[in-house]
């Protein structure tokens, strides 16, 4: 296939969570020797320029974007910048991209080549019928699990909670997803209605996929058929499922991400504690916890007698990005007594997850079901102890409950006081038997993993033979 000269244009959302696994495609699709141009506004291309090797061809364009014409802090170009109660009026200015991606197209043609075809990011549905404008090949990327993708899209699709009497429902186009709870439906979707400008936003973009040319999504065929099939048959058109896609802690670091313990030193003391003895804890890049449940947490951690590793940033209300004053938001002589023991690592901001995910000692993952985080620990086998916060991770959680079986709940939500104890009961199981059967079942998930990865001239995994399938469609088109 003669693709040294081709070219292809990626275009993600512009925050964290969306940036990794774009750059990760990026990465993989340049190994197959296509040249890539990466868009984004300029603050971010300004960041992300740093964010691959040297020796990496991948080219960065920038787009106009201007957040004060949409009442958004000067600035506000990723969702990293801005605070939670100001991510909905972000997303929902993000179609006034549209006429700058079209210009950035059209540049881009009249020096002399048209793409081979156009990634865009599952928020920028639109991008299917810009790219289509000039005979482009166009695929929507989701960076998301297709069952916990499957999920949040019935439910905007559907807002099947407000017609329902019982705080239980099932999804009227997803019913093979099981019943549904009041408490898996974020804050926004509890408040929507069928005519407010989010729902509005949810349901154009959505539909306006089936205007794609094909759908990826950042996940394991073997392990995620439900969700594979339900965009099958609602959007009518080829879905590939290409994952995991995901940045080493050497390329992640590139992003700004640095963490505040190096990986050689977080390893040298995960090497001195016993195997599956040691709970991992963080919540991802975008979320945080309210500060009397980083209390309750702490103090589990505490009277739980286990290992752990917590990554901790400020408290609801606080600036997430700000210094975390350790003396304010956790127990009084917390830091001293666990460093007197040397049983807990508390580190500020970021910490080299792949490395401790990775890591033999590691028993379990308290995590909010970011999809990253999912990826990330189903690949290194490891449980999961779920608490899921906001958008798809509610469903990524369950996901991980009911069909993969390798994660237990203590908690949905920031609305409400969880308990130490039951923070502590589930920490017993992960670390008793049911901790041992979910065990088994991650390291289960983990070869299925490596078989969808394997690229070899005798076996082609499912997620290589996908991507192969995709490419070709965009050479036929």
């Amino acid at each position: 296939m003669e693709n040294a000269r081709q070219y292809i244009v990626l275009f993600p959302f512009m925050a964290q969570g969306h940036f990794i696994p774009f750059l990760a495609l990026a990465q993989l699709l340049e190994q197959k020797g296509f040249s890539i141009v990466f868009v984004s506004t300029p603050l971010n291309v300004k960041n992300l320029q740093k964010s691959l090797s040297p020796t990496s061809t991948v080219k960065f364009a920038q787009i106009s974007y201007n957040a004060a014409d949409h009442g958004l802090p000067p600035n506000a170009e990723n969702t990293d910048s801005i605070p939670n109660d100001l991510i909905i009026p972000f997303v929902n200015a993000t179609p006034s991209l549209k006429l700058p991606f079209r210009t950035l197209l059209s540049d881009l043609i009249s020096g002399g080549r048209k793409p081979l075809c156009v990634v865009s990011d599952f928020f920028f549905g639109w991008a299917a019928d810009v790219a289509h404008e000039f005979g482009i090949f166009h695929l929507i990327f989701s960076v998301t699990g297709g069952f916990g993708m499957a999920c949040y899209c019935s439910m905007w699709l559907n807002l099947p909670h407000r017609n329902s009497p019982s705080v239980e429902f099932v999804l009227p186009d997803f019913p093979e997803a099981g019943n549904m709870h009041i408490t898996q439906v974020t804050p926004a979707m509890l408040v929507a209605t069928e005519k407010d400008p989010l729902t509005n936003f949810q349901r154009k973009n959505v539909q306006s996929w089936a205007n794609s040319d094909g759908l990826l999504l950042n996940t394991v065929e073997e392990l995620d058929k439900l969700g594979v099939l339900y965009f099958q048959r609602k959007l009518g058109i080829p879905v590939w499922a290409i994952g995991p896609l995901l940045l080493s802690e050497k390329d992640r670091s590139r992003t700004g991400r640095r963490s505040t313990i190096s990986p050689e030193d977080c390893i040298q003391w995960l090497d001195q504690k016993e195997p599956n003895s040691v709970i991992y804890v963080s919540f991802g890049s975008q979320n945080t916890i309210p500060a009397s449940q980083m209390l309750k947490l702490a103090k589990a951690l505490e009277s739980s007698g286990r290992n752990f590793i917590w990554v901790v940033r400020p408290p609801l209300g606080f600036d997430i990005n700000a210094e975390f004053l350790a003396e304010e938001w956790l127990p009084e002589g917390f830091l001293q007594r666990i460093r007197e023991q040397d049983r807990g690592l508390i580190i500020s901001k970021w910490a080299p997850q792949v490395e401790i995910l990775a890591h033999k000692s590691v028993a379990a993952f308290i995590s909010h079901c970011g999809w990253n985080s999912v990826l990330e620990t189903m690949k290194y086998g490891v449980p999961v102890i779920g608490w899921s916060m906001a958008a798809d991770q509610h469903y990524n959680a369950k996901f991980l409950v009911e069909k993969a079986g390798i994660c237990v709940e203590v908690a949905r939500g920031i609305s409400f006081e969880v308990m130490p104890e039951d923070i502590v009961d589930k920490i017993e199981f992960m670390m008793g038997e049911g901790g041992e059967g979910m065990r088994r079942k991650a390291c289960g998930i983990k070869e299925t993993i490596k078989d969808a990865m394997r690229d070899e001239e005798s076996y082609r995994g499912s997620s290589v033979k996908n991507m192969e399938e995709f490419i070709t469609a965009a050479y036929t088109k």
